[in-house]
């Protein structure tokens, strides 16, 4: 297949303006002289891919369960799942020309296809029919796996592929089936795990295209340990906005699940707070969880005001939000020794509040399209401050991140296995966020 270089799906405005500069490595014995620093070529192929993997498993859990509640919002969920298809078949296509892109698209929609057959079917008491689209799911996973095989020139290895897919599959058949017997807390354990496995996906995937093709990705490696801890950032950031959305949703139409989403985005809180206090004891622990836990209140808090049709508490919880990106600007930055500006961070936040209420608000009016909008913005937004935060971290001490650049490429698999973690032992804002974000991300799996 006729290569042609990656193009990157455009993001919203970036949310960090960093001071950070790029620190060069020490040259050792044996060992390439390189640079340490999250923004490469390979691994910003990584980040798209972990970007558009993700948000597919996100989306793909939300639009099954509209899809059983027969929800008004059913067909523009599903079109929101379709627009990442879209992107995510440019995206292959770019790599693999315009055939490659057609045929995955093809094959994608196919496997998205069958899960709603699958979700027809239980609405419908149709065991057959489910048996017939897991039957179809497994089809799938075989060709699929033999479609990427083949591409990355055995890269990718499919045995392992097929594995992995039917890992996702498992995830979000388990999600669904849970949340049809009302058992929501495991409905939302596994909707992250989802979400989760996935970036071990896109790890696997850059790896295998950044080595088949070097001269396209100027030799670089998707799998440093500085391009580990940016897909860390990308992993946590988003889902939160993810969850945030629908649990935002949930509580203006008085879900039965809400509190179970709701609790999702606290085990978030919790799994952070703990790492926190694990590194700088339990007082940093709890100053941690009270400003994240209070910027999370004051989206509830707005929630209920729009129920209540109350402006005046809509106002107030908006001027709380304003004080909170403050507080927190300024914390980060503390942390990263000034790399990152509270200026620009504020600026940020604000785009991530504005989005999230702008998706709020288009819901609760039943604009349901623009809400989706705003959501896929308020997902795709927060790759950048995961860009930025990581290029601070590393920028704050390089020495923690100096990888060896490998002889070859290691054989890149997509296998449910799990990422080599970042034992990184290091103070201020580095402790706090890399620890945080490897204790989180095995929680998790």
């Amino acid at each position: 297949m006729k290569f042609r270089k990656l193009l990157i799906v455009p993001t919203a405005a970036a949310l960090l303006a960093t001071n950070a500069g790029l620190a060069q490595a020490d040259t050792h014995e044996g060992q390439a002289e390189m640079m340490v620093t999250v923004d490469t070529e390979a691994a910003e192929l990584r980040s798209t891919l972990d970007h558009l993997l993700s948000e597919h498993a996100f989306l793909a859990v939300e639009t099954m369960r509209k899809g059983a509640d027969g929800a008004e919002d059913f067909e523009e969920s599903a079109a929101a799942l379709n627009k990442n298809t879209e992107e995510l078949s440019n995206t292959i296509g770019s790599v693999y020309g315009e055939e490659a892109g057609q045929q995955f698209k093809t094959m994608w929609s196919e496997h998205i296809g069958y899960f709603v057959d699958y979700v027809n079917a239980t609405a419908e008491g149709d065991e057959a029919a489910k048996e017939t689209a897991l039957n179809e799911l497994a089809e799938y996973r075989e060709d699929f796996s033999n479609f990427l095989a083949q591409a990355t020139e055995q890269r990718v290895e499919a045995g392992a592929l097929a594995e992995g897919l039917q890992m996702h599959v498992n995830q979000l058949i388990g999600a669904f089936d849970a949340y049809i017997m009302g058992d929501y807390e495991t409905a939302y354990q596994y909707e992250r795990e989802a979400i989760s496995h996935m970036y071990m996906v896109s790890k696997g995937l850059s790896t295998a295209i950044a080595d088949q093709f070097p001269d396209q990705y100027n030799n670089t490696d998707p799998a440093t340990k500085a391009a580990d801890l940016r897909s860390d950032l990308n992993y946590l950031f988003s889902e939160h906005a993810g969850l945030a959305a629908m649990a935002m949703q949930n509580g203006i139409d008085g879900a039965e699940d809400f509190e179970a989403s709701a609790q999702a985005l606290n085990n978030n809180t919790e799994g952070l707070t703990e790492a926190v206090a694990g590194v700088y004891g339990e007082e940093a622990g709890q100053q941690f969880e009270a400003m994240w836990s209070e910027h999370i209140g004051y989206f509830v808090d707005y929630v209920n005001a729009t129920a209540e049709e109350d402006a005046g508490a809509q106002e107030e919880a908006l001027n709380n939000l304003d004080m909170y990106r403050e507080d927190f600007s300024e914390f980060l930055s503390t942390a990263t020794e000034g790399n990152l500006t509270s200026d620009a961070l504020a600026e940020g936040l604000q785009m991530h509040v504005d989005q999230l209420i702008g998706a709020f608000d288009a819901y609760s009016s039943g604009d349901y399209e623009v809400a989706y909008d705003h959501t896929r913005e308020a997902y795709q937004h927060m790759f950048n401050p995961s860009k930025g935060l990581s290029s601070a971290i590393v920028t704050q001490m390089p020495e923690m991140f100096k990888s060896e650049m490998p002889e070859e490429m290691p054989n890149t698999a997509m296998a449910p296995e799990q990422n080599n973690a970042l034992l990184i032992s290091i103070v201020a804002g580095i402790a706090l966020l890399s620890l945080v974000l490897f204790r989180l991300r095995a929680r998790n799996q």
